[in-house]
């Protein structure tokens, strides 16, 4: 990181031929953006869940190559939003576009047809003038001539600077856009300190890696109604941690249904959360969850500061 003036010069000193700059991903929900920065960065630094619209704020994750340091900035999903935390949600994939040296357009290919969605980003991104590259996700689960006669409709909509046709999930050809993107970047001093994957705070991870677990488990419309927030981190003197976790949600039923019979649910999450997370940090964890009811959490301002989004969006 370059919180400190120190690290900054060290940073500096060592930027002769450097390079570091933004790749922002944007998309559709569910198109794969999660997966591909976890593929290049090389660990999990964002949630990724079969639903849509997992991602609530921008994340970004820290991928080297070569002399060039690439900072994704894995956005939410862009969708038509009919809700405040959907409209906050969509105007911060916006603003990631906005602080990308590259846009990346990420489609899956293994759509029968090009989705609403998508044909509205590509209009928005042709009216503001933005260059973007089109990244065709999941070619593993795509027939060769969709491939084609998809790049083909899709360039008819806008002239893309490039194409690629990569499988986040089994990272065939992700290589060779990795080493355009660091092309790409503009030269500077590293951002950040190379040994670093992400600049996602631990409380937040912890949070991130817990939802994740409850949007794997739960009912197909439940985890839209929650969120998770980090109460407490507390450093032990054995090198582990204690970290207190409390999941609100909307209805006092939903606390019923996390909890599972005698708490058995809420203890299965929680046990593949911690080992995840202990995973991550190589450390032990000790991680405690309560569920808790906020009738109104998504229309409270500070849930909004704690994802990085505009309550007034």
């Amino acid at each position: 990181m370059t919180d400190s003036d120190g690290q900054t010069q060290d940073l500096q000193a060592d930027a002769k031929g450097t390079r570091a700059g933004f790749v922002a991903l944007i998309g559709s929900p569910n198109a794969g953006k999660s997966t591909l920065m976890n593929a290049m960065v090389g660990t999990k630094v964002s949630i990724v869940t079969p639903k849509v619209q997992t991602t609530r704020s921008r994340v970004r994750g820290i991928a080297m190559q070569d002399d060039s340091q690439i900072i994704f900035i894995d956005t939410p999903g862009i969708f038509s939003p009919k809700r405040r935390l959907d409209r906050a949600m969509v105007q911060a994939a916006w603003k990631g576009a906005e602080d990308g040296d590259v846009v990346l357009l990420m489609h899956d290919c293994a759509r029968r047809q090009i989705d609403d969605d998508t044909r509205n980003i590509i209009n928005q991104l042709a009216e503001s003038g933005r260059r973007a590259s089109l990244v065709l996700n999941k070619i593993d689960l795509a027939a060769p001539e969709r491939l084609l006669s998809r790049t083909e409709e899709l360039s008819a909509l806008y002239e893309f600077e490039r194409v690629f046709m990569i499988s986040a999930e089994t990272g065939n050809g992700i290589d060779d856009l990795r080493v355009w993107l660091a092309d790409k970047m503009p030269p500077s001093p590293f951002l950040f300190d190379p040994d670093d994957l992400s600049d996602m705070p631990l409380r937040l991870l912890a949070a991130e890696i817990l939802r994740e677990k409850l949007f794997l488990n739960l009912h197909q419309e439940l985890p839209y109604q929650l969120t998770v927030e980090t109460e407490k981190w507390e450093e032990q003197d054995d090198g582990s941690a204690s970290v207190h976790l409390s999941i609100y949600v909307a209805r006092e039923g939903h606390r019923g249904i996390i909890l599972g019979k005698q708490g058995q649910t809420i203890r299965r999450i929680g046990t593949s959360a911690r080992i995840e997370l202990e995973e991550a940090l190589e450390r032990r964890i000790h991680l405690f969850s309560h569920v808790k009811v906020r009738k109104d959490w998504m229309d409270d301002a500070a849930r909004y500061s704690v994802w990085d989004l505009d309550y007034d969006a």
